[in-house]
C-alpha cells in the first residue's frame, strides 16, 4: 500500500511493507526496553530497523548504530552538508527508511528541503553552492563507482581540509552501512516526515 507524506513540500511516498523478519513488538530485558523508550520519545514512535534487525541482536550492535549518529557531532563539517551527502548516499541506494529518516531530520533542523528534493540536479541546482557540488560530485561518483577518479579528488581538496575528506568518507561509508542492513531485510519507510507535521507535533504536546 502506497502512502505519501502530507507535510508541504515533502514529496515523500512511503510503501507499507512486509519486512522479511517479523517487527519484535514486545522488547524484552532492560536495554531493549529503554531503547524502544527513548526512540519512541525522540521519533514518536519506535524505529523498524530496532524491532527488526537491533532487537535480535546483543545490545553491542545497537549501541554501535547508535555511536554512529554520536561520532557525527565530532564532524568539522557543516552539519547541512552532514545531511545533504547521508541524504544523497541514501537516494543512490535507494533506502526508503534513510531517505525519509533524512527528510525528518532536515526538517527538525530548519533546513530548506528544497536541497533534498534538487538532490537529483546538485551540478547544476543554484540551490548548491560549489563547494557542495565538490563534496556530491564525490559522494555520487564514489556510491554508484565504488572509484573516484584523480579530477574529483582534485576538485574536492579545493573546498575542504583533510581531516575533512577523511569526513567525507566516514559519512559516504557510515551510511552505506545503514543504507545495507534496512534493504537486506526490507525495511521501508516509517513515515518520520509525516510525523514531523507541525499540527501533529502540536497534538502530541
Amino acid at each position: 500500500m502506497c502512502h505519501s507524506c502530507k507535510r508541504a513540500g515533502c514529496g515523500i511516498y512511503y510503501f507499507v511493507m512486509n519486512t522479511f523478519l517479523n517487527p519484535i513488538e514486545e522488547p524484552v530485558g532492560l536495554m531493549q526496553k529503554l531503547a524502544y523508550y527513548f526512540t519512541r520519545r525522540h521519533f514518536g514512535k519506535v524505529l523498524t530497523p530496532l524491532k527488526v534487525y537491533s532487537a535480535r541482536l546483543p545490545a553491542a550492535f545497537g549501541m554501535f548504530y547508535a555511536k554512529i549518529g554520536r561520532l557525527d557531532k565530532k564532524l568539522t563539517l557543516a552539519p547541512e552538508l552532514v545531511l545533504l551527502i547521508r541524504a544523497q548516499v541514501a537516494r543512490l541506494n535507494v533506502c526508503e527508511f534513510c531517505m525519509d529518516l533524512s527528510r525528518s531530520l532536515a526538517v527538525k533542523a530548519g533546513m530548506n528541503p528544497s536541497k533534498l528534493d534538487a538532490l537529483e540536479h546538485y551540478g547544476t541546482s543554484q540551490l548548491f553552492t560549489d563547494a557542495e557540488r565538490s563534496a556530491l560530485g564525490y559522494v555520487t561518483e564514489l556510491t554508484r563507482t565504488k572509484t573516484v577518479k584523480s579530477a574529483t579528488i582534485a576538485r574536492l581538496a579545493g573546498h575542504y581540509s583533510e581531516r575533512q575528506i577523511c569526513e567525507i568518507v566516514w559519512l559516504v561509508a557510515s551510511e552505506h552501512v545503514y543504507n545495507l542492513t534496512n534493504i537486506g531485510l526490507n525495511i521501508h519507510s516509517d513515515g518520520l516526515c509525516e510525523l514531523r507535521r507541525p499540527d501533529l507535533l502540536s497534538e502530541a504536546a
